[in-house]
């Protein structure tokens, strides 16, 4: 568990015990809102995360954390998989992971991702109601594999892509959270070879990865239970409030660089 002196080493005057108890409750609250709405969370848990955590570190953490938190939600959601959109997904999203992977990260328009995805999000919750809906053909989720996986690579969250896709009266809730699940998981263990293949050891930061894991399975099953519950009106209606939420996270951190 050295890493985690090293990490709090990173905030001088800050306690480390009750850090790390900030950063365990928003892992919770997180994984809570994810296996609610379908999405933010996982943006949301980045965003607390990077106060204590340095990115060049936070993208592969996150990703691992969110690896191990997708495959718990999955299992509780799993008969609600459609494989018909999640395969040519698994296939763009390889793609385009190894892709960036490979140097495209080098190039300087990191900022273009995520200007798209800005403008993806506030499409989705604001468009006038005579504009369609995303409702994508199941091969098309090709092409969104190719965009998260090559946005999962310098950006860490993909949720909010992924949600932007599934704003759609035709799916359950639970088919929403379980098909998003399973593209998330996907996405975030094609992070593991790439990562390690950039040169980021996972088992210095095993302890905090571990850490941060229980507390997301945590608030995800507490989710998952009030998602057997919850009104498909009030859970889309939710979807889009954290979508706004997202998309200002991503606005500011444009503003900010």
């Amino acid at each position: 568990m050295a890493e985690l002196g090293e990490l709090f080493n990173l905030l001088p005057g800050q306690n480390s015990g009750l850090m790390l108890g900030v950063l365990l409750l928003v892992c919770v609250v997180s994984a809570f809102i994810s296996a609610v709405t379908g999405g933010a969370g996982g943006i949301l848990m980045f965003a607390a995360l990077n106060v204590a955590i340095p990115l060049r570190m936070l993208v592969p953490i996150h990703g691992a954390v969110q690896l191990l938190n997708n495959l718990a939600r999955i299992v509780y959601v799993r008969e609600h998989i459609r494989w018909d959109q999640c395969i040519p997904f698994f296939v763009g999203c390889t793609l385009g992971s190894a892709a960036m992977t490979l140097g495209l990260a080098n190039l300087d328009w990191q900022q273009l991702p995520l200007i798209l995805l800005a403008g993806l999000i506030f499409y989705t919750v604001f468009k006038p109601k005579k504009l369609p809906e995303i409702r994508l053909k199941a091969r098309n989720f090709f092409w969104v594999g190719i965009a998260t996986g090559t946005l999962g690579i310098i950006a860490g969250a993909v949720d909010p892509l992924l949600a932007a896709f599934f704003v759609r009266k035709d799916m359950s809730p639970k088919e929403i959270v379980a098909n998003k699940s399973v593209m998330q998981a996907w996405c975030h263990a094609l992070k593991v070879p790439a990562f390690i293949y950039l040169g980021f050891a996972f088992s210095d930061h095993l302890g905090l990865i571990l850490l941060l894991t229980v507390a997301a399975v945590i608030g995800t099953r507490i989710g998952i239970a009030l998602l057997n519950r919850i009104d498909s009106e009030l859970f889309f209606n939710l979807m889009r409030a954290a979508l706004v939420i997202a998309g200002a996270r991503i606005i500011y951190q444009l503003i900010a660089q």
